[in-house]
């Protein structure tokens, strides 16, 4: 039953009473008293709280009710903006799109208010609204993104106290299990081919010719590339320092002729530059930065329809190199290379980087296709 204000103040007194009755029941209770002891006092203090509840007409789940309403006072639109702010930076920018469909579509509503089956019928929305690509596998990673952002957002109102537990949705919403991805090794052929299109093409082909060659080389995700600065770069080691996802900060090898071309690029976009500052600088003296790779790999695939169909990023040259070094150095040093922890179920992450190729299942897949390879 919805609790008045005056039915609220007179729960809240409710409360207060029964601990003012029932607290003299624990104090006659010594520490050696025996569990049967304990449990008869037990008992005890349940019935005559039964009694009085009762009494004032009211119910164990009307106490419930008033405390569960004292906690949530937030509304998704007020919550929000809130939760952002207690989000890392890449997660806040993959989050932010989802909290604000929810902010969008229940601006007015209170965080306890919505019910799982609400919640997976917004799911389905967002999964059908998303842009669907070739690569996007029916907008599965849309519908996990969200998943993430909402159970994100409930985990910060039970940590802020603004939700009672028993009203969160979590366990009833869960993530659906991870796909397979379509990333793989490309070919020596079609890895030519993109470094063709980036010498050949765009305003800045110096800039695009060496972010290249760093992904292949370096196998770095594009956080890592982004973050790059002057100090990290240690030239007598012939080492860069990366910091990545997860906060892990790892030094990589890699060779003279890349070294040389990061100390050039340092020289002549930012001569006298902070060392702090960073790295990848533009001709526009703009850094790098996430747009700078969207507009990057959308003008090779202008030039290259297999780049734009298969939808082919910077990650896809990470598996590229960790393929080729796990097949002639060993799964150890595959992992290694890769950034990847070497405990628990971590380090199977190293075995979808260097899944077998397309080529590989085809020429060695059966007998009769390997005797004729």
């Amino acid at each position: 039953m919805a609790a008045s204000p005056p039915h609220q103040i007179l729960l809240v007194y409710t409360v207060a009473l029964l601990d003012r009755l029932l607290s003299p029941a624990h104090e006659h209770l010594s520490p050696e008293a025996t569990a049967d002891d304990r449990h008869n006092t037990s008992t005890e203090m349940i019935a005559a709280a039964k009694t009085l509840i009762a009494t004032m007409g009211l119910s164990p789940a009307d106490l419930a009710e008033a405390t569960s309403a004292a906690l949530t006072t937030a509304t998704f639109a007020e919550y929000v903006p809130k939760a952002l702010k207690a989000a890392t930076p890449s997660s806040a920018r993959t989050w932010r799109i989802y909290l604000n469909i929810l902010a969008d579509e229940w601006p007015d509503r209170r965080l306890d208010e919505p019910t799982p089956i609400e919640i997976a019928n917004l799911v389905i929305k967002v999964q059908e609204r998303s842009i669907l690509r070739k690569a996007s596998r029916g907008g599965h990673g849309a519908r996990a993104n969200f998943i993430d952002a909402v159970r994100f957002l409930y985990r910060c109102a039970l940590a802020d106290k603004v939700l009672a537990p028993t009203d969160s949705p979590l366990p009833n919403v869960r993530r659906p299990p991870k796909r397979k991805s379509l990333r793989r090794a490309l070919t020596s052929k079609q890895l030519a081919e993109i470094n063709e299109a980036a010498a050949t093409t765009g305003r800045d082909t110096a800039l695009d010719c060496l972010v290249i060659r760093l992904h292949t080389e370096m196998t770095c995700r594009r956080g890592g590339a982004i973050a790059l600065r002057p100090c990290d770069l240690e030239p007598s080691q012939l080492t860069v320092r990366l910091r990545e996802k997860g906060s892990i900060v790892r030094d990589q090898p890699v060779s003279p002729t890349l070294m040389a071309g990061l100390l050039s690029h340092v020289e002549h976009r930012s001569p006298n530059g902070d060392p702090t500052a960073p790295l990848f600088v533009r001709a526009n003296s703009y850094p790098l930065d996430n747009n700078y790779y969207q507009n990057l790999w959308k003008r090779i695939g202008g030039h290259l329809p297999w780049v734009k169909n298969l939808g082919v990023t910077a990650h896809w040259l990470r598996y590229t190199t960790l393929t080729w070094v796990e097949r002639n150095f060993g799964y150890a040093v595959a992992a290694g290379y890769a950034g990847h922890i070497p405990v628990g179920s971590r380090a199977g992450n190293t075995l979808t980087c260097v899944a077998a190729t397309l080529e590989e299942r085809l020429f060695r897949g059966t007998p009769v296709r390997a005797a004729a390879a």
